[in-house]
């Protein structure tokens, strides 16, 4: 499809109907968890869309129809693809032949509290290098507010193209939760924050033809705060309850007696739950992009600071609850043996990104316990260079434990044998909910 331009408005009208159409052209960059999905929902649409992708290994698997992700399987992506509906891709010269750019790329942290968007930056310059006039820009990639404003308009401006003249531009924060079916990226109400009301009229018209609920906001910072706003309410939630539940073990209280209790009043409290901290890419990540613009503003937020250090903590609090475990049982933790149950970053999901449960492993490893693993997603791991392959699970492993720690509630574990045939448990997810027995000691 080819956009006649002739004025914004003529532009606007041409790309509306581009969308309205399936016509138009849709570039999704980056294939990851974000990425990916949101290219099948246009692709499952009708939309001709194109995936642009820096990983070799990646694109040749995705055009074989292979999926690298848990939630997305192998048939939704064998069938756009052979339809050539969805064309994964290495050449970025094929974002100059789509009328639409949507950028979903990783932001990671550099260091500690300083976020890397070096990923972003690459990923708008490959744009810039092909941006043709009518082209709506989106970046969905979780950043600090005046992202967009600051840093990516005036990377696309040197195009010679002028934002909201030549060209649409916009901020849609992803809310992708993998492992939750019920709430698919086309399911999730779509934030959108555009440059101008133009652009939140053709962004609103893209994403309102895969999702029905689209939330418009007044500018694109409007909109990368709300992502951020989300993330951080749930880092300093389970912050709180993580600390809350190392009160409770002073109390001798138990937390999730507690909780329950607390979560039945019909207003005003939201239950969250402990564990061994965050992990993925959002939770751990996303709030020190808040923490660090504030900085640049002269403000300290004490609560993200607080929050991620507590949360961090929680693996090296877990190992010296190990540690007690084991000395009420005349053992001391070095030299002990201990199973980590779970090892991915959340129950039923295929995903090792930031694990606090791999944490758990090289702390209780300093400390000189000898620790094995088992993982019904997860058969090897790396770990500072070393190769670690999952332990059976059998009643036999189980019972040559000193402790097995419950990390992860994986829904594929069988946690009756597990209590059945271990010494001592720690129950960290607490999956014997209810349940009195001297082998179990809980978070």
């Amino acid at each position: 499809m080819n956009i006649t331009v002739s004025g914004g408005a003529e532009m606007r009208k041409s790309l509306l109907a581009g969308i309205r159409s399936r016509k138009a052209r849709i570039a999704v960059i980056g294939l990851g968890y974000v990425g990916l999905p949101l290219a099948l929902g246009f692709a499952a649409r009708g939309f001709k869309t194109y995936g642009i992708d820096t990983n070799p290994v990646r694109v040749k698997k995705l055009l074989d129809g292979e999926s690298f992700i848990t939630d997305v399987t192998d048939a939704a992506i064998a069938g756009p693809v052979k339809k050539g509906l969805f064309v994964p891709s290495l050449d970025e010269a094929l974002i100059g032949a789509c009328q639409v750019a949507i950028i979903c790329v990783p932001t990671p942290i550099k260091r500690r509290y300083t976020p890397d968007i070096s990923f972003i930056i690459s990923a708008v310059r490959a744009v810039t290098r092909n941006l043709a006039k009518g082209t709506l820009v989106v970046l969905e990639s979780t950043t600090y507010p005046g992202t967009t404003e600051e840093l990516i308009l005036p990377e696309l401006e040197k195009s010679g193209l002028k934002a909201g003249k030549d060209f649409f531009l916009a901020f849609s924060p992803e809310r992708v939760d993998p492992g939750n079916a019920s709430h698919s990226v086309t399911q999730i109400p779509k934030v959108v924050g555009g440059l101008t009301p133009a652009c939140n009229e053709v962004t609103a018209a893209l994403y309102g033809s895969i999702i029905k609920q689209i939330h418009l906001v007044s500018s694109p910072r409007a909109a990368e705060m709300t992502k951020l706003l989300e993330n951080t309410f749930r880092l300093i939630n389970i912050g709180w309850v993580n600390e809350a539940a190392m009160m409770c073990q002073a109390f001798k209280i138990d937390v999730w007696e507690a909780i329950d209790a607390a979560g039945t009043k019909p207003f005003g409290f939201m239950p969250f739950y402990p564990g061994l901290g965050v992990g993925g890419h959002c939770i751990p990540e996303d709030p020190i992009y808040l923490y660090w613009k504030a900085k640049q503003h002269g403000y300290a937020s004490r609560f993200i600071k607080l929050s991620a250090d507590i949360n961090s903590a929680m693996p090296g609090y877990a190992a010296e609850r190990i540690g007690a475990i084991l000395k009420k049982r005349g053992k001391k933790l070095s030299g002990a043996r201990v199973l980590v149950l779970g090892v991915t970053y959340k129950k039923d999901v295929k995903d090792l990104r930031k694990s606090p449960s791999v944490k758990l492993i090289e702390v209780l490893r300093r400390q000189g316990a000898e620790v094995s693993f088992y993982d019904p997603l997860i058969p090897f791991l790396n770990i500072d260079g070393l190769q670690m392959e999952g332990a059976a699970f059998s009643p036999r492993i189980l019972a040559a434990q000193d402790c097995v720690a419950v990390a992860v509630d994986h829904s594929k574990v069988d946690y009756a044998l597990v209590l059945k045939h271990a010494r001592a448990v720690f129950d960290i997810r607490n999956v014997y909910r209810g349940k009195v027995s001297p082998k179990i000691t809980r978070l």
